[in-house]
């Protein structure tokens, strides 16, 4: 199915965390192919949940414990589950926050080996801090009827993203993955640095501290 210069393709999809429409679609020709996974009717509500989840392999494949993704699409699911409708919007080519696998590993190595945080690791190689585009998001929830929305974030940045494109979010509902010794330096830095509200890193121990900044 092709709407202007989006295309869709749907089917039913049964997930060890229930039912869904899996709605691939791509925003423009030879784009990245996102998916949707649309959970109940969420046109049966003012403003479903949605999850605007940026791709990351390492986290949501393989569980890496540096970070909070894979944890954070499994609550979300759960969320949008519990509430009986809801939309989980998968974005790909977001991978290291549009930079990237291979870059994204090599920030790695300089956190591991010289203490920088995720976003001085990028810089340090010359990178963009984040260069996502949430444009898709919108174009599938126009797609899908939904003009406003709860949106499952820590960032208030995501929330001007998604207005930017003309969907309203009324209220941004945490996602919330505690802090422990493997991820409490990268949440630090996405609370300091990129302005995510993530009360749990106040009550981790040695939580170092730094500069304020604002992004996704």
């Amino acid at each position: 199915m092709h709407d202007d210069r989006h295309e869709f393709a749907e089917s039913r999809l049964t997930t060890r965390h229930g039912e869904f429409r899996a709605i691939a679609f791509r925003e423009y020709e030879g784009g990245p192919e996102h998916l949707a996974l649309v959970h109940g009717d969420p046109t049966d509500v003012e403003a479903p949940l949605v999850r605007m989840h940026s791709e990351c392999l390492t986290g949501d494949v393989f569980g890496a414990r540096r970070c909070e993704c894979g944890a954070q699409l499994s609550i979300a699911i759960e969320a949008v589950v519990n509430a009986g409708r809801g939309v989980i919007v998968y974005l790909r080519g977001h991978e290291g926050r549009g930079i990237g696998l291979l870059a994204k590993i090599r920030t790695h190595v300089l956190q591991d080996e010289d203490g920088l945080d995720t976003i001085d690791s990028a810089v340090a190689l010359g990178l963009p801090v984040d260069v996502r585009d949430f444009g898709a998001a919108a174009v599938v929830l126009r797609h899908l009827g939904i003009g406003r929305v709860r949106l499952l974030s820590n960032s208030p940045a995501k929330v001007e993203a998604l207005t930017g494109h003309g969907i309203v979010v009324t209220e941004l509902v945490p996602v919330l993955e505690p802090a422990d010794e493997h991820n409490v330096r990268y949440l630090t830095a996405k609370r300091d640095r990129l302005g995510h509200v993530l009360p749990q890193v106040d009550a981790a121990p040695d939580a170092p501290r730094g500069h304020t900044a604002t992004g996704y």
